[in-house]
C-alpha cells in the first residue's frame, strides 16, 4: 500500500531553530520592538483526553487501520493524530514505544467509547494525580459517542430536544477544556467529526423513511460542536482549535483533493481495534478510504487531522 502524498509530520531540525530565532529577532528590531527573545512553546509532556479517535490500547493498537510490517504490528507506521502531534516534540507513548524510551512523556487517558461524562472523569483523575503544570500540552476530542447516545433516543425524544441536549454536552466538554487551561495546560481541542457523513449514517438513512437520519446526525454533531465552540475559552495563547467536522466535510465534498477514492464504505473486515492492513475488505486501502469502520477514520483521515493539529500547535502563540 502506497502512502505517497501524505505530508511528513516531523519536528524542525536543530539547525533550523537558531535561524528562526535570528529571523524573529531581526523582525522585532525592524519594527522597533525590544530585544527580548521570543521562544516557541515546546511541550515537555502530552496528555490525551477523549474517545477512541485518540486512543491507543496498551499493546499499541489504534481504533483505525493498524499497520503490519514483516508480519508484526507496527504501531508507528500509520500513526493516529495524537501520535503525529507527540512526534514534533519528540514525545513517546508507553503504548507505542518500540525504542524502549525510558519514562515516556506522552500519556494516554483517552479510551474507546468515552462520552463527555467519561472525559470529565479523565480530567478529574489527571488534575488530582500528576496535574498539568509546566509545559504540558493536552489534546481533547470527544462527541461522537454522545451524538450516538442522543440519536438512539429518536424519535421518542423530539429532534428539537435532542439538539438542545447535544449543545449542552458540547458546552460541558468546553468546561473541561477550560478547567485544564485554568490548571496551567495548553490545549489542542478538536471538534467532533461529522457523524452524518459516516457509513453508519448512510446505512441509517437507507433504513428509515421517517426523516433523513444522516441529516439528523449531522445536525446533532453541529449542535454539539456549537456548544463546544461558544463555551470554550477564546484565547489562542492557551487553546488551539482544530475543526475535524469541517475537515471531514471537505474530504467528502472533494475526495480527490485529499487522495481519497472511497468516502462511503468501511475499509475494515474485522472490528476495531483488531483491524490491520491485512484484514481489509477487498480493494480497500487505508490511504485512500476515508473510514476504517462505520464510524472511525482510517489513516488518511487520521493523518489529515494530525496535520491540522500540528499546524495549530506550531502557529498558536502558546
Amino acid at each position: 500500500m502506497s502512502l505517497s502524498g501524505f505530508l511528513p509530520l516531523r519536528p524542525l531540525g536543530r539547525a533550523v531553530r537558531p535561524l528562526i530565532g535570528a529571523v524573529a529577532a531581526a523582525l522585532l528590531a525592524s519594527c522597533g520592538g525590544g530585544t527580548s527573545q521570543i521562544e516557541a512553546f515546546v511541550a515537555d509532556r502530552l496528555v490525551v483526553f477523549g474517545d477512541e479517535t485518540s486512543a491507543l490500547t496498551p499493546d499499541g493498537r489504534s481504533y483505525s487501520v493498524n499497520a503490519i510490517t514483516d508480519s508484526v504490528l507496527d504501531c508507528e507506521a500509520q500513526p493516529i493524530w495524537v501520535q503525529s502531534l507527540a512526534a514534533i516534540y519528540g514525545l513517546t507513548f508507553a503504548e507505542c514505544n518500540p525504542d524502549d524510551v525510558t519514562s515516556p512523556q506522552a500519556f494516554m487517558r483517552a479510551v474507546a467509547g468515552a462520552r463527555v461524562t467519561d472525559v470529565t472523569a479523565q480530567v478529574d483523575a489527571q488534575l488530582t494525580g500528576d496535574g498539568v503544570a509546566g509545559n504540558t500540552l493536552v489534546t481533547m476530542l470527544a462527541g461522537t459517542n454522545d451524538v450516538l447516545d442522543l440519536y438512539a433516543a429518536f424519535p421518542d425524544t423530539t429532534r428539537a430536544e435532542l439538539l438542545t441536549q447535544a449543545r449542552a454536552r458540547g458546552a460541558q466538554l468546553a468546561v473541561e477544556v477550560n478547567r485544564l487551561v485554568a490548571a496551567g495546560a495548553r490545549v489542542i481541542v478538536s471538534t467532533a467529526p461529522d457523524v452524518g457523513l459516516t457509513p453508519y449514517a448512510l446505512a441509517e438513512k437507507a433504513a428509515h423513511t421517517d426523516t433523513d437520519r444522516a441529516a439528523l446526525l449531522t445536525a446533532l454533531t453541529s449542535e454539539f460542536n456549537a456548544g463546544l465552540r461558544t463555551t470554550v475559552l477564546n484565547d489562542g495563547r492557551y487553546i488551539g482549535l482544530v475543526l475535524a467536522d469541517e475537515m471531514v466535510q471537505a474530504m467528502t465534498i472533494s475526495p480527490s483533493s485529499f487522495g481519497l477514492g472511497n468516502i462511503k464504505d468501511a475499509a475494515c473486515a474485522v472490528a476495531l481495534p483488531d483491524c490491520t492492513t491485512e484484514t481489509l475488505v477487498t480493494g480497500a486501502d487505508a490511504a485512500t478510504w476515508l473510514w476504517a469502520d462505520d464510524l472511525r477514520l482510517a489513516f488518511n483521515g487520521q493523518n489529515r487531522l494530525g496535520i491540522l493539529a500540528v499546524s495549530r500547535a506550531r502557529n498558536n502563540p502558546f
